[in-house]
């Protein structure tokens, strides 16, 4: 009998990781919340999945030259502007990721499409419909030399997510019905938190509405495949002043300024109902003054042979109902969305080990890089950014004029 070692092979060795042969060098202008998140998605993308290119840090801008510095040590950006122009002009800089507040994003965006740059923009697109046109059209303007447009709605990144699209899409749960969509954080609650920038309209275009709404908007839209086409809304500010910020914010709060207040100009909580294209319902409500509620994103899904529901505070779950089973034994179950099979997650780690918030921005990177490598179409696009902006606007507008339906514009 022959000895084991003379019959069997060694086992063939695993093939060698593809390197890419490609840099793709990105310049983020801003440098807190969002520009940490970026960051952790930009130098993490490449150490976990196989990508075409690689991403390289090249420049973060900021107009505070000490402040951006030390983000760029930090979170390891080769270099630090304080004039957004000078990075986009650098040859080293292929990507323009803007993580600045709302009021900027058409100037630069527009500017980086204009030179030759891939632009990533984080959401809400625009603080106007007028400035979100703009850079659609400067988008399209762009497509047509090979450069791509992608807006940062990071939650569809979420592999429970992406999943519970794909279970729609097979008509799991057959023709859709309802949608209930709330966004519930608290951290405005106290009324001697300071006026920070997102709490200003000239900043921020609105208040929870585009902070939190333009999230759950897009979630509706991009879980059901439909488009809204009207709602009607009421919205509040409830705390009117709050102390004057005394330098700038760190994240999603600061320092008051001694005893001066301002006025707060954009709405505190919005809650709207509407239609989509296919006469299902929809219920939205965002609010940043709900006590209690951290990060609180829920939506429900309700359809003619099931539900499905998700939670961002549970975020590796989907519950999900057929109702085609008897009734004997049918009832919500328990989706654990970290098998190798769901999306995004072939190269993380084993199943049940689960994945959180900053693994959206990672996605969200590989995803920007396969698009451009491949020349494929942008998903989401800068057109699904211009209507969420429509959504937005119409959103105020019924709010503004006693919740009045209010129909909401779509592409043909």
């Amino acid at each position: 009998m022959a000895r084991r070692e003379e019959t069997e092979q060694e086992p063939a060795a695993p093939p060698p990781v593809q390197q890419p042969t490609a840099t793709l060098g990105v310049g983020m202008v801003g440098y807190a919340f969002m520009g940490a998140a970026h960051s952790q998605g930009w130098r993490t993308a490449g150490h976990v999945f196989d990508l075409p290119m690689r991403p390289a840090l090249a420049a973060i801008c900021g107009r505070d030259r000490t402040a951006v510095e030390a983000a760029a040590a930090r979170h390891g950006w080769a270099a630090a502007e304080t004039d957004w122009r000078a990075m986009i002009a650098r040859d080293d800089v292929h990507l323009v990721d803007i993580c600045t507040p709302g009021d900027s994003h058409a100037e630069i965006a527009i500017a980086a499409l204009e030179a030759g740059k891939h632009v990533l923009c984080e959401k809400p697109l625009a603080n106007t419909v007028a400035e979100a046109e703009a850079m659609v059209a400067a988008a399209e303007r762009a497509a047509a030399r090979g450069q791509v447009a992608m807006v940062g709605f990071n939650y569809r990144k979420v592999p429970a997510v992406t999943y519970a699209r794909t279970l729609i899409a097979e008509g799991r749960l057959g023709a859709l019905r309802h949608v209930r969509a709330t966004y519930l954080q608290d951290w405005l609650v106290d009324p001697e938190s300071p006026l920070t920038w997102r709490l200003k309209r000239e900043h921020a275009g609105s208040g929870a509405l585009g902070d939190l709404g333009a999230h759950i908007v897009d979630l509706a839209q991009y879980l059901t495949g439909e488009l809204l086409v009207g709602v009607s809304a009421v919205s509040e500010t409830f705390v009117r002043e709050r102390p004057v910020l005394a330098g700038s914010s760190a994240g999603l709060s600061g320092t008051a300024d001694g005893t001066a207040r301002g006025a707060v100009t954009v709405d505190d909580a919005a809650l709207f109902t509407g239609r989509l294209a296919s006469g299902a319902l929809a219920s939205f409500e965002a609010t940043r003054m709900a006590a209690g509620r951290k990060n609180a994103l829920r939506l429900e899904i309700n359809g003619e042979r099931g539900s499905l529901a998700f939670d961002l505070e549970r975020l590796n779950e989907l519950s999900f109902h057929d109702h085609t089973e008897p009734a004997t034994s049918a009832g919500f179950r328990r989706i654990l969305v970290t098998e190798p099979e769901h999306p995004y997650l072939e190269a993380w780690w084993p199943p049940g080990h689960a994945l959180g918030y900053e693994h959206t921005f990672v996605h969200q990177a590989r995803d920007v890089v396969r698009t451009i490598a491949e020349g494929a179409a942008p998903v989401p696009s800068f057109a699904d950014g211009l209507q969420v902006q429509r959504v937005l606007a119409a959103v105020e507008e019924s709010a503004e004029k006693n919740s009045v339906h209010t129909p909401v514009p779509v592409p043909f």
